[in-house]
């Protein structure tokens, strides 16, 4: 136990003696008191876990082809984080599109964010809207919605994926390929 937990809990005696006799009081004390218990019992848990801060190098993260079932055209992945539950249940990767490559049809239990770095994409979503983003765009896909994204024809492009993830690890389910009529919109 540690010291603030340790004096919580003294502190959670005297007032309790000095204040129960008010019914009101005594349960509103003892929530708060509760409370702090708590707040500092999670301090002393992290304190008891002795996680340490890692680096990964720059370099050391394997690439992988973007699988076939999954990609159209030339995509490279790169992990750069997987999910640490409960705490970080979500994992990263970057991901390079050559032009004309895009992921099948999706989407994801927990959503998914898309920070742009690098050329110009497209996303398109089960209504037949495509948009295009550059690099410094973020995008948000919400829990749920069936969507694709990938380079614009003539332009690569690269982006952070942050996809969260159950506590079965699913963070993606994958479907149909897109086809050039959708991925050029109907144009």
């Amino acid at each position: 136990m540690t010291p603030m937990a340790h004096y919580v809990q003294k502190g959670a005696k005297h007032l309790s003696k000095r204040i129960c006799m008010k019914p009101l009081l005594c349960a509103i004390a003892t929530l708060f008191l509760l409370a702090g218990v708590g707040i500092y019992g999670g301090q002393a848990m992290a304190e008891n876990a002795k996680q340490e801060q890692t680096i990964t190098r720059a370099g050391t993260q394997t690439p992988m082809k973007g699988p076939s079932d999954s990609f159209t055209g030339n995509v490279t992945i790169t992990p750069l984080i997987s999910p640490k539950h409960p705490y970080a249940p979500f994992g990263g990767a970057y991901v390079t599109f050559e032009p004309g490559a895009r992921s099948h049809w999706h989407t994801h239990p927990t959503g998914q964010h898309l920070i742009v770095t690098d050329g110009v994409g497209r996303t398109g979503t089960t209504d037949g809207k495509v948009e295009e983003f550059q690099a410094g765009d973020v995008l948000w896909c919400p829990a749920g919605i069936k969507h694709w994204h990938g380079a614009s024809p003539t332009t690569s492009m690269t982006h952070i994926a942050l996809t969260g993830a159950l506590p079965d690890g699913r963070n993606v389910e994958w479907m149909e390929a897109v086809t050039d009529a959708q991925y050029s919109g109907g144009k």
